[in-house]
């Protein structure tokens, strides 16, 4: 039964390619309106020595921008859990960072950053941060009541509560909000990088996509957004294994269910 319930989902993926190739084929639509799926593979496997630069670059934006998301979210959740007064004072400005949509503040970003990959990976932190922070405070707070009051009774410092009783009850909420970051990164690298416009070698999948839509090479357009489709999957696969990994021996959401 596993094993079917395994098979469904691509099951599915398959039969909406083999409906998107024969519409296109009964249909005769051209490839500069809708390629084939069999069009776009065989672009990809052609084209895909000058994609992997990009690809290699827009991976490095992704993963370096959750990185500094996952460093800055969890100290800043920390600090809130510690000392509510800062969490008063700040938390608003973390709630307009995630409010602003980063297509108005990239071409400002990238106007006062002189580096654009710095830039890039500004605008794609922005966007990951808040998930990052929100989800780790609201595990913090989660601790169980008795637990705190057995905490407060034998006298633990702070840094033992958080360390021993704040850090495990956050820790399912973190990784939830690891596998949101994880695709919010990506997408933030890509808008950034669409709204800077960037050309020339160091250039992420966006870039890729904006040449092949300025030469109506949609084939290529189509490749290079399986790209980006399988880095997200890919990031998301990764951190699903890691909860699973880290969660499924002692929480609810990980453990089997009949």
């Amino acid at each position: 039964m596993k094993g079917f319930a395994r098979l469904v989902p691509a099951a599915v993926v398959l039969a909406v390619l083999l409906a998107w190739e024969a519409t296109v084929r009964i249909g005769g639509i051209p490839p500069y309106i809708l390629p084939a799926p069999s069009l776009v593979a065989a672009t990809l496997w052609r084209e895909l020595p000058s994609l992997l630069p990009s690809l290699w670059f827009t991976l490095k934006i992704t993963v370096g921008a959750l990185a500094l998301a996952v460093a800055g979210g969890v100290a800043l959740a920390a600090l809130f859990a510690l000392s509510r007064p800062i969490e008063t004072a700040l938390f608003p400005l973390a709630i307009v960072l995630q409010v602003t949509p980063i297509v108005a503040i990239a071409p400002l970003i990238l106007i006062y950053v002189e580096s654009t990959t710095a830039a890039l990976l500004i605008c794609a932190f922005i966007v990951a941060f808040f998930p990052i922070l929100a989800n780790t405070v609201v595990g913090l707070r989660s601790a169980d009541a008795g637990l705190r009051d057995l905490f407060t009774l034998y006298g633990a410092s702070r840094w033992q509560r958080l360390r021993l009783l704040l850090v495990p009850s956050a820790l399912p909420y973190f990784l939830a909000g690891l596998r949101i970051a994880g695709g919010l990164a990506l997408i933030g690298a890509v808008v950034a990088e669409f709204a800077a416009g960037a050309a020339g070698r160091e250039t992420g999948l966006a870039s890729r996509i904006l040449e092949a839509s300025f030469r109506t090479e949609i084939p290529k357009m189509f490749a290079a957004l399986v790209l980006v489709s399988a880095v997200g999957i890919a990031i998301f696969v990764v951190f699903d294994a890691l909860a699973r990994r880290l969660l499924g021996r002692w929480h609810d959401s990980e453990t089997p269910r009949a």
